[in-house]
């Protein structure tokens, strides 16, 4: 008997309208963790942005997981489940049994068993993290990968979309600012 899939058209329907409904990322972000953590029935789900800068990863959202453990230190890029940083889905069925986490104390004193962990990519750059967190080990099938993927790809497009339209508004904000200045009476 094959591994149970999780991921079907309905999901894919309320996820896409989380998404394409929200000019704002972190709400756009906070609910897509909500909807995949109901979904998929597991324990957590984040959301992170990598600084190209310090190669750390910068939460934007997260359901499930306690502030501690969201707060346990900086994530490396190169330390945290590094193959996602080379473009590779990774899943760690079992969170005993690795070293490839850079908090793995800290993964097991919060009750998880598992990490699926999926590059968000934007033109074939991998600019943040989408990490699933099971309670107990996982075999997570290909067709889940495939479509956590999908929906992986499509959050990079809304991190760059609502970055491109914040941009413009500011743009407009600045440019309606100088207008204002320029009319008013010396």
């Amino acid at each position: 008997m094959g591994v149970e899939e999780k991921i079907d058209i309905d999901v894919f329907k309320v996820v896409f309208r989380a998404i394409a409904h929200s000019d704002n990322l972190e709400i756009m972000a906070t609910h897509l963790t909500q909807l995949l953590v109901g979904a998929l029935e597991i324990k957590g789900c984040s959301i992170f942005a990598l600084n190209p800068e310090t190669e750390e990863l910068e939460p934007l959202a997260s359901f499930g997981l306690s502030i501690s453990y969201m707060n346990k230190g900086p994530l490396l890029s190169d330390k945290s489940i590094a193959e996602t940083f080379a473009g590779k889905p990774t899943v760690i069925r079992d969170v005993s049994n690795t070293d490839r986490l850079q908090y793995p104390e800290d993964a097991k004193k919060e009750g998880i068993g598992a990490i699926v962990s999926l590059p968000i990519n934007f033109y074939d750059k991998v600019i943040g993290a989408l990490r699933l967190y099971h309670r107990q080990i996982w075999d997570i099938s290909e067709r889940d990968i495939d479509s956590l993927l999908l929906l992986a790809d499509n959050v990079g497009l809304a991190m760059m979309y609502t970055r491109v339209l914040n941009a413009l508004q500011n743009i407009k904000d600045t440019v309606n600012d100088i207008h204002t200045i320029w009319l008013l009476p010396r």
